[in-house]
């Protein structure tokens, strides 16, 4: 494998001071995922990076990105020393992108921005040399990163942008220089920091101020802050493209039909019948794949390759990925359905996720309940501002609820939900994901199918790992 970054370069890059040669095939932040060869970027967040220079060196790390030499550390080390590492770390972003003629997609938006950089990397891939972060990298050091781990050599680029509080988007937009960018939608996330879904568009909106001269703006058309998008696509001197159900989007969703392990939808491409398919149930994914299919349009790619790769993308882990999990060793029928989405959660994801589930095919007649449910666990959703506990009440209003059996409540936040239920449909209410989990077992059947669904801080991965610790063998309870 050809080096990614020499120590000649990365000098020039970050104007950074050399204590030895060295070349490198990639770049870490983090010395558990290292790997032998990398460039450790002794970041400072939770714990400063250089207290873990020297363990990065005997994992066997190329050199280390540093603003001062650590202790422990021998004298003769390779590092790279700069005044600030995140400068740096930014500066080695900025000069991967410069060397690359690579076509860049950013993506962001309240819902649905880490699945689209998937489903991006999947169609692109299958044109070209295809770079993008492996997970959700989308803030401020998490962008320069994956633009530092691009090759020279790549051909298409998909850069995933968040945000958490106002201004960070447009100068993330900047660096990654894009010439498609996406706003998947808006939704009220962090509105705690925005107070209005206006201010949650305009910082999305931003995004369009990093285009390339004569990029593409694609933005959801079905919006009631659709107009805030499209004047920020006009200041930019974008070309716009809008993506949706609504009559009057560009790429236009005509048809949808959500199957138990598929979604497939008809459409327009502007003038141009198309037929499509992702291998996960969710109205949601179908939509945002037409802002996948204009961008591929936009990057004169072959369309029909490009439906094609859209069909075998499947959502990563946490991300509604879906899981069958077998009860007993012996009798393999005996099984139950989990769908994890863990990961993140806010009024719009929660909605389509339950509506997913509502599609799900339970089996009957299995387990020692006579009859497969759809259950649900909710955590509590983050960063709705004053409104949150009538956005979580709210929930009890979604049409799909009628087609769950029991809704499981976890967080201060979802006992409004909890209390808000049909009596028939409520579930269990816990403080804490850890006290959820201690009587999951008794919760679930054989023929069951299960949706996780939270914010991240609140912790439902241990739910997902409860449910995958009653594989093989464990006892079915009963009911």
């Amino acid at each position: 494998m050809s080096a990614l970054w020499t120590s000649g370069e990365a000098a020039v890059a970050t104007g950074g001071r050399n204590t030895a040669e060295w070349s490198a095939r990639g770049v870490s932040i983090d010395t558990r995922t290292l790997k032998p060869g990398d460039l450790f970027v002794a970041l400072k967040a939770a714990r400063d990076g250089h207290d873990f220079v020297a363990q990065a060196l005997e994992k066997g790390a190329a050199a280390a990105l540093v603003s001062r030499v650590p202790e422990g550390v021998a004298p003769d080390a390779p590092l790279l020393i700069v005044p600030d590492v995140q400068g740096g770390l930014e500066a080695l972003g900025r000069h991967a992108r410069a060397r690359s003629p690579a076509r860049v997609v950013a993506v962001t938006g309240s819902v649905g921005k880490t699945s689209t950089k998937e489903m991006l990397r999947q169609v692109l891939g299958g044109q070209g040399r295809a770079h993008a972060a492996e997970a959700s990298y989308n803030n401020h050091w998490g962008v320069p990163l994956t633009l530092a781990r691009m090759p020279a050599d790549t051909d298409f680029a998909v850069v995933e942008i968040g945000m958490n509080h106002p201004g960070e988007i447009a100068p993330l937009s900047r660096m990654a220089r894009p010439h498609v960018a996406i706003v998947t939608t808006v939704a009220p996330a962090h509105l705690a920091a925005f107070g209005s879904l206006d201010g949650i568009a305009h910082e999305k909106a931003s995004i369009y101020e990093g285009l390339e001269p004569d990029g593409t703006a694609i933005l959801n058309g079905d919006l009631a802050t659709t107009p805030i998008l499209e004047a920020a696509a006009d200041r930019a001197g974008a070309r716009r493209i809008s993506f949706g159900e609504g009559a009057g989007c560009h790429h236009r969703v005509t048809a949808i039909r959500i199957c138990d392990r598929a979604t497939v939808a008809h459409g327009r491409a502007w003038r141009t019948q198309v037929l499509y398919k992702v291998a996960v149930p969710g109205r949601h994914f179908a939509v945002n794949a037409m802002s996948v299919i204009a961008a591929a349009g936009a990057l004169g790619l072959d369309r029909a390759l490009a439906l094609a790769d859209l069909g075998r993308w499947h959502p990563p882990a946490g991300r509604g990925q879906r899981e069958v999990i077998p009860l007993d060793a012996v009798d393999t029928h005996l099984t139950l359905e989990l769908i994890d989405d863990a990961y993140n959660a806010n009024p719009a994801s929660v909605a389509a996720s339950l509506e997913v589930l509502a599609a799900a095919e339970v089996t009957h007649g299995i387990g020692r309940v006579a009859r497969g449910r759809r259950i649900a666990y909710l955590g509590d959703m983050g960063e709705l501002g004053s409104g949150e506990a009538a956005a979580h009440a709210a929930l009890a209003e979604l049409p799909a609820l009628g087609a769950v059996d029991v809704v499981h409540c976890v967080g201060p936040l979802m006992a409004h939900l909890h209390d808000a239920l049909p009596p028939a449909r409520r579930g269990r209410w816990c403080a804490t994901g850890a006290e959820m989990a201690e009587g999951m077992h008794r919760d679930l059947d054989a023929g069951d199918v299960v949706l996780v669904k939270g914010s991240n801080y609140m912790g439902l991965a241990r739910l997902v790992d409860a449910i995958r610790k009653m594989r093989q063998g464990a006892e079915v309870p009963e009911a």
